[in-house]
């Protein structure tokens, strides 16, 4: 996996992504990540997810150090995947999420698109429902007023319909 990560640049303009501006890191399936029907495991499309979603909190303000001196930690509730398309060995490819939703208390949406850049397809959608937790008991606890400080803002809305021309 590359490590260059940005946000929405004029090399991704030509992308056209479900939300704006989306974080997005650059991937290409390795020799570990191609199953026995020849095309990247399914599996390692989530990990790919819980990369990107570390390196974009990071990129907010707010690593797994942040999360354990503040003892609370986005857990994932539900998580949902819809592979598209498959992808080979060596492909480009352009991982995005982006916070969608967050009621600002307890409760934090975030997307995933992955696009193959030899044609623009999406080739995976993910969505996971997050809860803050207090990472010492693992029970359900209001979000701190760093994750509100550093979230919310981050919070993108959907491209209008018409601009969703891959879907």
């Amino acid at each position: 996996m590359s490590l260059q990560s940005f946000y929405g640049s004029h090399e991704s303009i030509r992308m056209i992504w479900d939300y704006p501006q989306p974080y997005i890191l650059e991937l290409s399936p390795e020799h570990s990540d191609i199953d026995g029907l020849n095309h990247t495991n399914n599996a390692v499309y989530v990990r790919w997810c819980e990369a990107i979603a570390w390196a974009h909190s990071e990129t907010l303000g707010l690593s797994l150090a942040d999360y354990l001196r503040l003892d609370r930690a986005m857990a994932i509730r539900h998580a949902a995947y819809d592979y598209l398309l498959p992808t080979v060995l060596g492909e480009k490819l352009r991982l995005a999420t982006c916070l969608v939703a967050s009621d600002g208390k307890l409760s934090m949406q975030r997307r995933f698109q992955l696009i193959r850049d030899s044609d623009q397809s999406t080739v995976m959608r993910g969505h996971w429902d997050l809860v803050c937790i207090e990472v010492s008991s693992g029970k359900a606890r209001r979000m701190p007023a760093e994750f509100c400080q550093a979230y919310l803002p981050a919070m993108l809305t959907p491209q209008p319909e018409s601009a969703q021309l891959s879907k």
